[in-house]
């Protein structure tokens, strides 16, 4: 029975709350069990999978000479495009693996070893020889024709303008015309991409380190030729995914293919950090050509955006870097374009942010430099074009609360005790600067989710949706907006998730989780109400589905936050320190201060890692990744961070959720990485518009 449209705001009893992880002990304690670890499931013995990859770009395979590998001891098959189970459609080019000879891009899929040991298993796979037919190869955006992205693509953003913008830009008193980039970034969670799976009875069931158990499988169902109830996937701990795992990749595909050749005994693989690098997705580069045009006083009067992005042949996914700035300031005259280069490389996807953070990256920099052409103080220059309606759409902001974070951070910051010009503070041997940054992420919400509410006994509840926990402590927040919605204590409530026989439920991503499966179990909960009363007899249930909450045709929903940053260049090597990174954000309500700090604190890590270190380079020849693990690819550690602080707004924004929540997850990643590039400016005199801002830019 579905609820009316909009769920009715719900009291704040346990949410607000510092409940502590509900996991917590399962996880410190080792008990909790991952995508790899499910061998107490398995009736059989497990076959350990290891992944054989293709060694060039472009081509077909020739042969795939397996004689070697299956003369090992252990190895039990060597599966390839000949022999690998047929599909019953191979629409999704990203997961038809092993059904032709074809091959698109370096390190792909061409060969499955299956042995009884993982050694075995990895041993089989370096004797088996993978004869190539090489084609030439379209490897780097300079070869590639530029296009505009097609409507359907994932990311796809159409051309926008409004006004005469090369009229204003010649007309403007102060024009700042510059080009910023981001390099290949890899999303490496902890946990690597890992399943297991047995197919018995013609019925799969897999365990998947994965953000949406029920996108998995009505993913791979279809081209497995298997029904909606022929196909079980179980998340039930999964060690982070920052978008990799948002959608199913390859190696997914590979243990489902496995297991239905294995025919009822399990199937395992743990993606190598190695191959995680060209099957599980990553952000590809981004170039942004700004030209802001304003009148001395400030007052933005053009913006042009245009970001130029790679994408694969092998599928096409856009990275909307132009997208977010239609909407972060006022001006009259605006254009954003994004234009593609087609190349044969392995696949982008999602990463924390995807669009949202090289956009504001670049818009945040060149923001910076008008302030310095305007000779206006960069917190004042961002309040002064803070618009009053929404600049692409023409909506009221259901909750705009920018100008109030800019000012609480400042304070927070020590910012307006005064700032010295740049490249004037000089500690020892160290140049100081300080930096700041707006950051954004749209308040998103997925309709179509699913929750079910059952009486138990003595007076307690099941409370169950699929969503996912990917280390954020959903499991946690859910448990809390479910005992609110009910009334009843944290301790009465026992909560289901991260199953798809569960009701259905979106993916954990675009900070749209705890707010689109939170909906859905307060719907639930009060048409539970509605249909059983305060004392409902053990055994009744409710099952809801969310419709559309909130009404996004009135209002623009937007969380938005303020960075700042100091930090330290030494005047001789060029290091770069961040002693201090604060951030005060507007996320509606929190619904719980733990998990969202921790959020929050890790997000500006990622923004500092972006900012000063991460770079993957892939090999202009062969499109091959060659910075393949945690050694070559840096991302922060505990000695390169410093005093990291955040704060938000006392905030409940109702008509964003009946939580008054708004997403948290990806926020922190956004702007922060140009408050530092900000502050290094500041210190140096030397500005830097390509990440990351490594220290030979400062000698």
């Amino acid at each position: 029975m579905s609820p009316s449209k909009n769920a009715t705001p719900i009291s704040a009893a346990a949410m607000g709350s510092p409940l502590g992880r509900v996991d917590a002990r399962e996880k410190v304690t080792g008990r909790a069990t991952y995508a790899f670890e499910n061998d107490a499931q398995f009736e059989k013995k497990p076959l350990y999978l290891w992944l054989v990859t293709s060694t060039t770009a472009k081509g077909r395979v020739r042969e795939i000479d397996a004689s070697a590998a299956l003369e090992h001891p252990g190895v039990t098959a060597v599966l390839d495009h000949v022999t690998a189970p047929r599909m019953a459609d191979t629409d999704n080019s990203e997961l038809a693996i092993l059904q032709d000879d074809r091959i698109s891009y370096y390190g792909q899929i061409v060969a499955l070893v299956l042995a009884e040991t993982i050694e075995a298993a990895r041993e089989g796979a370096r004797l088996t020889v993978v004869h190539q037919d090489e084609e030439k190869a379209v490897l780097t955006a300079d070869e590639a024709e530029l296009y505009t992205p097609t409507k359907d693509a994932v990311g796809a953003e159409p051309d926008t303008e409004e006004g005469d913008v090369d009229a204003a830009l010649a007309e403007a008193e102060v024009v700042v015309d510059k080009q910023y980039s981001t390099p290949y970034e890899q999303n490496n969670p902890l946990e690597p991409h890992a399943a297991s799976a047995v197919f018995a009875d013609g019925v799969l069931e897999m365990w998947d380190s994965t953000q949406g158990v029920h996108g998995v499988a009505s993913a791979l169902a279809p081209m497995l030729g298997l029904s909606e109830t022929q196909i079980r996937v179980q998340a039930p701990y999964v060690g982070g995914g920052f978008g990799s795992k948002g959608v199913p990749h390859p190696p997914e595909m590979a243990v489902a293919l496995a297991a239905v050749w294995a025919d009822g005994r399990p199937v395992k693989l743990a993606v190598t950090r190695q191959q995680m690098y060209s099957l599980t997705g990553y952000r590809t580069a981004t170039k942004s050509h700004i030209r802001l045009g304003a009148r001395a006083d400030g007052r933005i009067t053009a913006l042009d955006v245009l970001a130029t992005v790679e994408s694969a042949a092998a599928k096409e996914f856009i990275e909307h870097a132009a997208k977010p700035a239609r909407m972060m300031y006022a001006g009259a005259n605006r254009r954003t374009r994004h234009r593609v280069a087609e190349l044969d490389v392995a696949i982008p996807s999602w990463l924390r942010a995807p669009g949202e953070m090289p956009a504001i990256f670049a818009l945040e920099v060149a923001m910076d430099e008008l302030a310095e052409a305007t000779g206006i103080d960069p917190v004042e220059l961002r309040i002064l074009n803070d618009p009053e309606i929404d600049p692409e759409t023409g909506k009221p902001f259901a909750s705009r609360r920018l100008v109030e974070c800019l000012r609480r951070g400042a304070e927070s910051f020590g910012w307006s005790q005064g700032r010295p010009e740049p490249r004037s503070t000089l500690e020892g041997d160290w140049w100081v600067g300080t930096g700041v940054a707006s950051s954004t992420y749209p308040a998103n919400f997925f309709p179509g989710n699913s929750a079910r509410v059952t009486a138990l006994e003595g007076g307690r509840y099941n409370v169950a949706i699929g969503a996912a926990d990917i280390g954020t402590g959903s499991r946690t927040a859910l448990l809390q907006i479910a005992a609110d919605a009910l009334e009843v204590p944290v301790e009465d409530v026992d909560l289901a998730i991260a199953d798809s026989s569960l009701p259905t439920a979106t993916v954990a991503g675009g900070s749209s989780g705890t707010g689109s499966w939170g909906t859905a179990i307060v719907q639930a909960a009060q048409q539970f109400r509605a249909d059983h009363g305060d004392h409902p007899v053990p055994g009744e249930l409710t099952t809801s589905t969310t419709e559309a909450y909130p009404d996004m045709d009135k209002y623009s929903m937007h969380s938005f936050g303020a960075a700042f940053a100091e930090v330290r260049v030494h005047r001789l090597t060029g290091e770069i320190r961040v002693p201090r990174l604060t951030g005060v954000y507007s996320v509606g309500r929190v619904i719980n201060p733990v998990t969202a700090r921790s959020q929050l604190l890790g997000a500006l890590i990622m923004a500092q890692s972006a900012a000063l270190y991460e770079e993957a380079y892939r090999d202009t020849r062969t499109g091959h990744f060659v910075t393949q693990d945690l050694a070559s690819y840096h991302v922060a550690a505990h000695a390169d961070i410093g005093d990291l602080h955040v704060e938000w707004l006392d905030d409940v924004d109702e008509r964003a959720t009946p939580m008054g929540s708004r997403g948290i997850g990806e926020i922190g990643n956004v702007g922060a990485s140009a408050a530092i590039v900000n502050a290094a400016y500041h210190a140096t005199g030397v500005r830097v518009r390509d990440l990351p801002a490594t220290p030979e830019n400062f000698l």
